[in-house]
């Protein structure tokens, strides 16, 4: 009687589960739009042009998931979120998924109860100082007053590192990037601390750059990447592969320029067959067509193409490839295969 019952419960509890997975592809589907959470403006990141299209790396992203899943990469609802509100809007429903310079952590995945689906950049904490102050470590901050984004593991990671140097700071609390950039200017706070990359997309948009300088110290690791909620395991498939897409795209030469001529003459590659769908049946084993990847490449270009556009050396930005590099070439970039 007990083993009936607990098979019973198990089966229910399963078709909850089911139930609850299918439900942000249906949403989206229905309502024809995908809602993703992003940052309130970084740039190379995601962050308003002047036409006020939104832009960046995690901004491809949640173009890559909209052309995947409603055949249209401008179907997605951007929705700017603050370090603070961002986990409640995800925990809510308000967005279907978050690609927002978000670190994967323990307690993330599973006291929040979020799926983070990848990483899209590896990054790591560091420091900004004006030139002028003479400072050449963050070691040699003692007593400084450091401009903080509260509720972030940046936070955390802060508190950490004096406390390791037994050295002592005084916080100034801000909310989001801009307003971090607009205290640190005005002299509210002697350093800002947020990832590297963060640093590099801030100072880019300072009226004289070279007036302030990043301290060699990265104090963490910061792996970012898109998550969505517990329970919606069909939908994290879909998020998470549209990613792989991009980055497997890259590894395989395939562009935004050439995907749909890739596609049309289904080459000697195996892996970019079943990748651009004119071989197998990946698409349907996640509920989609067999033109999904296709499209979420087409939307932005592959990861390489991203980065370079958003963030690349040639940009104002000036970030090299580092750790986001392909595993071909030193990094840590890497998608699972497609099979």
């Amino acid at each position: 009687m007990k083993k009936t019952v607990f098979l019973g419960a198990l089966t229910i509890s399963g078709l909850l589960a089911g139930a609850a997975a299918a439900a942000t592809l249906d949403d989206v589907k229905a309502r024809g739009k995908l809602n993703c959470g992003v940052t309130t403006g970084l740039t190379g990141f995601s962050e308003p042009d002047a036409s006020g299209r939104w832009e960046g790396l995690d901004a491809a992203v949640c173009r890559a998931v909209a052309a995947a899943v409603l055949s249209d990469a401008d179907a997605v609802e951007f929705v700017p979120l603050t370090a603070k509100t961002r986990f409640t809007s995800l925990a809510s429903g308000e967005i279907d998924m978050m690609a927002r310079v978000t670190t994967w952590t323990l307690s993330r995945d599973t006291d929040l109860k979020f799926d983070f689906v990848g990483i899209n950049y590896y990054d790591g904490q560091g420091f900004i100082v004006p030139k002028a102050l003479g400072v050449t470590s963050a070691k040699d901050l003692d007593g400084a007053t450091v401009c903080i984004q509260t509720g972030t593991t940046t936070e955390l990671n802060l508190a950490d590192f004096f406390r390791a140097n037994n050295i002592s700071y005084e916080p100034v609390p801000v909310e989001t990037d801009d307003e971090a950039a607009q205290q640190y200017l005005a002299g509210a706070c002697d350093t800002y601390t947020t990832d590297a990359s963060g640093l590099a997309a801030t100072r880019a948009g300072f009226p004289t750059p070279a007036d302030h300088v990043v301290l060699p110290e990265i104090i963490s690791k910061e792996p970012l990447g898109p998550l969505v909620r517990h329970g919606d395991n069909d939908w994290a498939d879909i998020v998470r592969w549209s990613l792989n897409a991009l980055i497997a795209a890259e590894e395989y030469g395939v562009t935004q320029a050439n995907v749909e001529d890739k596609a049309a003459s289904s080459g000697t590659n195996p892996e970019v067959n079943r990748l651009l769908g004119t071989e197998g049946e990946l698409g349907a084993m996640m509920g989609l067509d067999k033109d999904w990847a296709k499209r979420a490449i087409a939307a932005s270009g592959n990861y390489g193409e991203i980065f370079e556009r958003n963030l690349g050396v040639n940009t104002p930005i000036g970030l090299a490839r580092g750790l986001n590099a392909q595993w071909t070439n030193g990094g840590l970039l890497y998608s699972p295969p497609f099979r």
